[in-house]
């Protein structure tokens, strides 16, 4: 009964699925049927976003990232990166995280890489960082679904979103993607 006290049912239920998420694994149909959701979605929620997408070199696309915790969490989803609007390659983005978090999300994330030398970047790295292999300026969507000005700049740009709607004052700081093979 003590331990019942101590960690309550929910909080065991998340802690599995931290260990369970990362083992499951989508095939690359599973991958591609989400990521077409996913596109729909994201142009759905603003206009910018597509044209933004035809100008860049290429696109990282996490159809589903699932981010749990209670007290230590962790983040695991699988997605494709993009060039000329085919698939070159499958990857998966984990993290772990240390601080007050209680709950657990289901996002997408987009990431575009604005120019070439961005993109060939990301495809050398064995595991791409975000924040340390590079940085990631996460898109905030202004009035009439504007993307603002500065983040326009910038030669990697993140989109984080729900089906809610696009995701404020969150980061990718710190989550590592990696190429899998599917």
């Amino acid at each position: 009964m003590k331990f019942a006290r101590i960690f309550p049912p929910f909080a065991v239920a998340l802690l599995c699925l931290l260990f369970v998420v990362p083992a499951y694994s989508a095939s690359r149909e599973e991958i591609d049927a989400r990521t077409d959701e996913a596109f729909k979605e994201f142009y759905a929620h603003t206009s910018a976003g597509q044209e933004l997408a035809q100008k860049a070199a290429g696109m990282l696309v996490f159809p589903s990232v699932v981010k749990a915790g209670i007290g230590i969490g962790g983040e695991y989803g699988e997605g494709k990166l993009l060039v000329g609007g085919e698939t070159v390659a499958y990857y998966n983005i984990a993290g772990a995280s240390i601080g007050f978090q209680l709950g657990a999300q289901v996002r997408r994330v987009i990431v575009m890489f604005m120019t070439e030398d961005a993109l060939r970047s990301f495809q050398a790295s064995e595991g791409w960082k975000a924040g340390v292999d590079g940085s990631v300026a996460i898109a905030t969507i202004g009035a009439g679904g504007e993307i603002d000005s500065n983040t326009l700049q910038q030669p990697v740009i993140g989109f984080v979103f729900s089906n809610r709607g696009l995701m404020y004052n969150l980061t990718l700081e710190g989550s590592k993607i990696t190429r899998i093979q599917r």
